[in-house]
């Protein structure tokens, strides 16, 4: 029987083709530079995050991993890429949770579906805390929430712009305690962090790497971690649950995530670099000196910790009626 060259080269095809995803998902993968998108600005916590798991990564892959920042819109812009991305693990997204729970919440369209990204693995955890200008007339939690009570609408607190934990943070504050805040909504972290030190806003739930030094210098006052612990750095503060705000939980995490459809063999390897990395001594004392909790874990974990998050912010959102042009 004759076979036409036609065939032969239809087979091959086929053959080449049928073999890239094997390929891909054998022992080939990486073999070459991995890109993480950074949904946020340089110098951001994200970024700084990213840069010290990432070269660890580096190591442990044998591949040269390149940080490419994307900011914008609290990191939908990033995130788009990263969805558009083929799924062959050289293009990776590292966020904070926004743009994986609570970005399809606030915005009315999104060109992304995050239920459809891979979670490879969180980098780290870190509390939230209640923190006040210097000369708030209050020094403990009671202290705070009675003032407030008895001042109505009157007091302001600062945000990291609209939709943000720190903002969905004191929302969620408002909801539990029944009081009356005013938002007013900054660009980041710093414009909002400078108005609290001069006395321009009253308090801000910020992350505690970007107040602790502030307390400690006297310049703002904190008054409670947000997370169900204490935190390490600061054993003496206590929690908002143990101020007796029951069930009160906010903190941020940092993860890196895949394009969907990412082989689930690469997904493995790139969440066996992470752990490999978190799990180094210098790197976890590097972070830990950031007030930064090490995490680690399973795809699996990721996920269960996006749709948990997902859960408790849509309740906020939703009593808030918080939305996002």
């Amino acid at each position: 029987m004759k076979i036409s060259t036609t065939t032969v080269f239809a087979a091959l095809a086929g053959a080449v083709l049928a073999a890239g995803p094997a390929a891909a998902q054998t022992g080939d993968y990486p073999n070459r530079p991995i890109k993480i998108v950074v949904v946020v600005p340089a110098g951001g916590g994200v970024d700084t995050v990213t840069r010290v798991v990432a070269e660890r990564m580096r190591q442990h892959l044998g591949q040269p991993v390149i940080i490419e920042n994307r900011g914008g819109q609290s990191g939908n812009l990033g995130a788009e890429v990263v969805y558009a991305a083929e799924p062959d693990g050289y293009t990776l997204m590292a966020s904070q949770p926004a743009p994986l729970t609570v970005n399809r919440l606030l915005y009315k369209k999104i060109n992304y579906d995050p239920t459809q990204l891979e979670p490879v693995a969180v980098m780290t955890s870190i509390p939230n805390t209640l923190t006040v200008r210097p000369n708030f007339p209050a020094n403990t939690v009671q202290e705070f929430l009675a003032h407030v009570k008895a001042n109505p609408g009157k007091l302001n607190y600062a945000s990291q712009g609209n939709g943000t934990t720190s903002h969905l943070t004191a929302e969620m504050f408002q909801q539990a305690t029944g009081t009356k805040l005013v938002h007013v909504p900054f660009r980041g972290t710093a414009p909002a962090i400078n108005d609290l030190v001069a006395g321009h806003v009253d308090l801000m739930f910020t992350e505690i790497a970007s107040a602790i030094e502030l307390h400690k210098a006297g310049k703002a006052k904190i008054l409670a971690v947000t997370a169900e612990q204490r935190a390490p750095a600061m054993p003496d503060i206590p929690t908002m649950i143990e101020a007796g705000i029951l069930n009160f939980n906010s903190n941020t995490w940092n993860a890196i995530s895949a394009p969907p459809k990412t082989p689930a063999p690469i997904v493995a390897k790139l969440n066996e670099a992470v752990n490999a990395a978190l799990s180094n001594p210098e790197v976890r004392a590097h972070l830990q000196g950031l007030s930064l909790q090490p995490v680690g874990g399973s795809p699996k974990d990721m996920a269960d910790l996006m749709k948990s998050d997902t859960r408790r912010w849509a309740d906020v959102i939703k009593a808030a009626n918080v939305t996002i042009e």
